[in-house]
């Protein structure tokens, strides 16, 4: 049962980890349901006002950091990403992609390919790329590739987020020097309104839980923080090595929606750095009226798309899958560990 838990709270950590049909199109059909899984209403969230996506770029042109979250693997989501990308830089071309979905160990490999010196296989292979990378995140790598701009791997070492997951921030303190020189100052900063939302989605889950399993949703949210903080440094880095560039940042809603998570440190690691953020919300099949009143805090702007079918009618097989998908995490041992 407890490897069921673990399987299932690191399921649900890697989602929090979690369209229009041209890239200028019209908005005059915003206040439809999307008819397919490529499509996204945009709308401003404080009045609702439906936007093209040039619309939204023209909005941003000035702001600093532009947070743009996903559902992961959501096709709609990465379709209309790829299209504000190419919208923004039409307004300010100095840019700068940064991406939860590289960690920064991987930077090296993200670097070669962006000069030219690998394949794309070569580069998928050495950063360790998503599996779903050639569906989902190609075009923004290529955009950024063909337009001379830099890629930021923005996400904390897997390797390290697992085991202060697994043993509790302390092991960043069994780390070499240049392992812990790579990660941020104040690793596991904090707000409230994020443990608060962290433990809300955790309690649906999972209800009561025990003092060890308490312990381990615990480390598990230290995790969270490691990456949140990485993130939010990484986007500081890039623009002090880009001056003036405009910052893209492509992450899991959960790390952005209502300014928590990444978002929120770094609206405290730089407070007079202006952020966007543009988040997606699911319109349910059952009801044509857009979602808008009960969403509109998750977002300076925000993108209705389709829901994804469900993966599992069938509980049994949903936890075999969970457990196959993360029984490779528990079987790499981090410093420490016992022989």
């Amino acid at each position: 049962m407890k490897s069921l838990f673990i399987a299932a709270l690191a399921l649900l950590t890697s989602s929090l980890a979690g369209c229009a049909t041209t890239s200028y199109s019209s908005a005059s059909n915003t206040e439809a349901r999307p008819e397919t899984l490529y499509e996204a209403r945009l709308v401003d969230a404080s009045s609702g006002t439906a936007l093209s996506v040039e619309a939204l770029a023209q909005r941003l042109a000035h702001t600093d950091v532009v947070v743009l979250g996903e559902y992961h693997g959501h096709q709609a989501a990465h379709l209309l990403q790829s299209q504000i990308q190419a919208a923004l830089y039409h307004q300010r071309p100095l840019q700068v992609l940064t991406m939860e979905q590289f960690n920064l160990d991987s930077q090296t490999a993200v670097d070669a390919y962006m000069d030219g010196a690998t394949g794309e296989t070569e580069f998928i292979e050495d950063s360790n790329a998503w599996h779903n990378y050639r569906a989902s995140y190609r075009p923004l790598v290529e955009f950024a590739r063909h337009h001379g701009l830099p890629v930021t791997a923005a996400n904390a070492p897997a390797a390290i987020v697992r085991c202060v997951g697994r043993t509790g921030p302390g092991y960043l303190s069994k780390l070499p020097i240049e392992d812990r020189a790579q990660l941020p100052d104040s690793p596991f900063m904090d707000t409230p309104a994020y443990r608060e939302k962290f433990n809300a989605a955790i309690s649906s889950s999972h209800g009561a839980t025990d003092d060890a399993m308490t312990e381990r949703m615990n480390n598990t949210y230290q995790a969270q923080l490691l990456r949140d903080n990485t993130m939010a440094s990484r986007i500081l880095s890039a623009r002090e090595a880009h001056p003036g560039a405009q910052i893209i940042h492509t992450t899991g809603t959960f790390h952005s929606e209502e300014h928590l998570g990444t978002v929120a440190l770094l609206e405290q690691r730089a407070p007079d750095v202006s952020v966007a953020v543009v988040s997606p919300v699911v319109w349910p099949t059952d009801t044509n009226k857009m979602p808008l009143q009960e969403n509109r805090n998750k977002g300076d702007f925000l993108y209705f798309i389709q829901p994804l079918p469900q993966e599992f009618l069938d509980e049994d097989r949903k936890h075999k899958a969970m457990s196959t998908r993360f029984r490779h995490s528990a079987e790499n041992t981090c410093q420490g560990d016992s022989p």
